[in-house]
């Protein structure tokens, strides 16, 4: 292969003073085509292209929380089929279930996050869709063996779901970030990341309407018939995500990676006027027009360079720890909303008749759209309204703060107020406002931060690790604070307490991070841009134009 070099001295008679001049007219052109074409990218008008972009996404985000927090009302069912005369799991048993999903997913962040900054967000979404689905359809197959019972299928089952859970938490954030606009960037995240709410509410909506329709015979008696109760709710769940498994096809590789770690300039900048102008091209058309370029390249030497530098270790302490710290309290409530509700005689009743048995998962349901439907959504779709006006630093600090104050409100107030009928309800209200401020807060804050503070050959891996010790708090959440959590009123006090502390770190954390509204991608990852290409490379295609 001729390189540019050996072609300059040709054109010159073996003379170097061309050459000399040439590579800097390259480099300055290279970079202002890659400003031109990102700044494109980033000033744009919302477009039908951006709505499918975030309505794929979302769509795969639902599946996500679908398949996650569905457990909290599987795990009741289970009870009845595999439980005892109670009709209730070991402890083990259901920290197992409820575990196995963080544990996958912080394998899967880490690794096919790692793996998407190097074969592409595309193609990772598509393998992260394949584990969800083909593992949701799994659970619902489940069965005992000769050495291991249902609740052991189901738990490996769930840690590989994890796996696909995770990444899809990761992908669906930055395949939206890396494609809108500045003036919107923060409402699309967020619109995606409501999707979140609404797979809860699904859960919840399926498993009443399965219940209903297995009515009759439950209150026969018929253990088969709430067998089939879960196995349903988890096996639906499959559904919404064959759907985005299809339709991935037809959303475009983000150009930020084609640009930055593909580093072919002219494919980018092709796609960024597709994208812009609606239109779908093949890259095989295009194949003789690419222009490679010589830029920052991923590799551990690299990584280790940038983020030796202060100022970007800190951002990714920040996106880190935030994630950690919120995540405890998210994991200890949310995974544990029917105890909660059972505790305050919202959930499942005392007696085990067949009658008892529908009332309770009838309740556990329904408790669960309510607890949704008051909280989580409505706090999904204030941060939407507030967050490219506020901005996500200050979200993020606000939720912290009255969180804070929130779980020491609890705490100090969980005896007077769980031992009247009226102050159930009130402790019922409080926890739903801890979950509108988890959405008007600190979950929808740190799921798009980390989706815009890190370079693009960087960004994938750096989203794993911060979302991967958000799993590392969601594991500790389950097995240190899961089981004692509403034993006894002491246990539940102290956990409480420690929430509220858990969430004073969480404002110190936050304060690491930049704010990031209204500023691009490339602004944010502390990078010079003016000189961000060094040159161009050889690939048998013209060299400058």
């Amino acid at each position: 292969m001729v390189s540019i070099a050996e072609r300059a001295l040709d054109r010159n008679s073996g003379s170097l003073s061309h050459w000399q001049k040439e590579p800097d007219e390259i480099t300055v052109h290279l970079n202002k085509r890659r400003s031109i074409a990102l700044g494109k990218l980033d000033s744009a008008r919302l477009s039908w292209i951006h709505a499918k972009i975030s309505l794929i996404a979302g769509l795969v985000f639902f599946t996500d929380a679908y398949d996650v927090f569905a457990i909290t009302i599987i795990v009741s069912m289970l009870g009845y089929v595999s439980g005892d005369e109670n009709g209730d799991l070991s402890s083990w048993q259901s920290t197992g279930l409820k575990v196995a999903a963080p544990v996958g997913g912080l394998v899967g962040q880490v690794l096919l996050g790692w793996l998407a900054d190097i074969l592409g967000r595309k193609r990772m979404y598509g393998v992260e869709l394949v584990i969800m689905v083909t593992t949701t359809f799994g659970q619902a197959l489940a069965g005992p063996g000769y050495v291991v019972n249902t609740i052991d299928v189901l738990i490996l089952w769930r840690f590989i779901m994890g796996i696909g859970c995770g990444a899809a938490y990761s992908l669906t954030a930055i395949i939206v970030s890396e494609s809108a606009p500045i003036r919107t960037r923060g409402r699309l995240m967020t619109a995606v990341f409501a999707s979140q709410g609404w797979g809860q509410l699904a859960a919840g909506l399926v498993g009443m309407i399965v219940v209903v329709a297995y009515g009759d015979a439950i209150r026969d008696g018929s253990a088969e018939a709430v067998d089939c109760t879960w196995r349903l709710l988890a096996g639906l769940g499959c559904i919404p995500g064959l759907i985005a498994y299809c339709v991935r096809y037809t959303i475009p590789e983000t150009p930020r990676f084609t640009m930055d770690i593909e580093r072919n300039i002219t494919r980018a900048s092709r796609d960024i006027t597709n994208i812009l102008s609606g239109r779908r091209d093949t890259a095989a058309r295009y194949e003789g027009e690419e222009q490679v370029v010589a830029a920052p390249r991923a590799s551990l030497a690299d990584f280790t360079t940038h983020f030796s530098k202060w100022n970007n270790l800190k951002v990714l302490i920040g996106t880190a720890y935030s994630r950690f710290a919120l995540e405890i309290p998210f994991y200890s409530l949310t995974l544990n909303s029917s105890a909660i509700l059972t505790y305050s005689n919202f959930g499942k009743i005392n007696g085990n008749s067949p009658n008892d048995v529908y009332e309770s998962l009838f309740r556990i349901c329904c408790g669960s759209l309510v607890l949704t439907a008051a909280g989580f959504i409505p706090g999904f779709w204030a941060s939407f309204f507030f967050i490219d006006s506020w901005g996500r630093k200050s979200v993020q600090l606000m939720g912290f703060a009255v969180l804070a104050i929130l779980f020491l409100t609890m705490a100090f107030a969980y005896v007077p107020l769980n031992s009247t009928g009226l102050g159930q309800y009130i402790f019922i209200c409080l926890y739903c406002l801890a979950n509108f401020f988890y959405n008007f807060g600190p979950n929808t804050t740190t799921f798009i931060i980390p989706g815009e503070v890190f370079p693009t050959r960087y960004r994938s891996t750096a989203y794993g690790i911060s979302a991967a010790c958000g799993k590392i708090g969601a594991i500790v959440a389950q097995l240190a604070l899961g089981q004692p959590f509403l034993s006894n009123v002491k246990d539940t006090q102290i956990i409480l307490e420690v929430l509220s502390f858990v969430m004073l770190t969480g404002i110190l954390s936050t304060l690491l991070i930049p704010e990031t509204k209204q500023k691009t991608l490339e602004d944010l990852s502390n990078e010079r841009q003016e000189s961000y290409i060094i040159g161009a490379v050889e690939r048998g295609v013209p060299q400058w134009r």
